[in-house]
């Protein structure tokens, strides 16, 4: 066993209370790093949007456009304008009421535009169940760091107790030294 393996061996045991082969993936994973004093966060966003594809940036672009004011501004007046034209304007309209065909375009624009929307949901998802799982590495180190340094902080005040009793017992025997000295009387020295 190599002495970094020794050294993650024992930190398992210290701060999981298990033995490493009993750890998770990334609890492992981050012990490793730990011990090479690594940064274990991530750019998550940067990861995920390296290996998009067409249709998937696609359907990003429709979910956010379709999910906007512009979008429901200029849908308005789409609408608006089909139903004006259709019923005031045109002599011979070309969907008259009940505007049969502009339910059929709404109907179609609903039947695509919901399997994109849900495709980038999905995507989203993923998306934070990866930032979920960064946000646990780091929080699980910033966990460890924070209890060594505890720990650290409790062993210099062990070892400064331990300097101050000593100095306090050096203290002490000097003093006994002193009231054991036959020279060393209550009254002041008379000379």
């Amino acid at each position: 066993m190599a002495v970094n393996e020794h050294n993650t061996e024992q930190a398992a045991h210290r701060w999981f209370a298990k033995g490493l082969g009993e750890l998770g993936h990334a609890e492992r994973r981050l012990l490793e790093k730990l011990a090479q004093r690594k940064i274990v966060s991530e750019d998550v966003n940067a990861e995920f949007r390296s290996d998009l594809t067409f249709g998937q940036r696609l359907a990003d672009n429709v979910s956010r456009f379709g999910g906007s004011w512009t979008f429901i501004v200029i849908f308005a007046l789409g609408l608006l304008l089909w139903t004006g034209l259709n019923s005031y304007v045109l002599h011979k309209p070309f969907d008259p009421y009940p505007y049969i065909f502009l339910n059929l375009m709404l109907s179609m624009l609903a039947a695509v535009q919901a399997p994109v929307i849900m495709m980038s949901q999905n995507r989203q998802a993923a998306m934070d169940r990866l930032d979920a799982a960064n946000d646990y590495k780091v929080n699980l180190k910033a966990e460890i760091e924070i209890m060594g340094l505890h720990d650290k902080l409790d062993q210099m005040r062990t070892d400064q107790l331990a300097a101050l009793l000593a100095k306090q017992q050096e203290q002490i025997d000097l003093l006994l030294a002193l009231m054991s000295r036959p020279d060393n009387g209550p009254g002041p020295a008379a000379g």
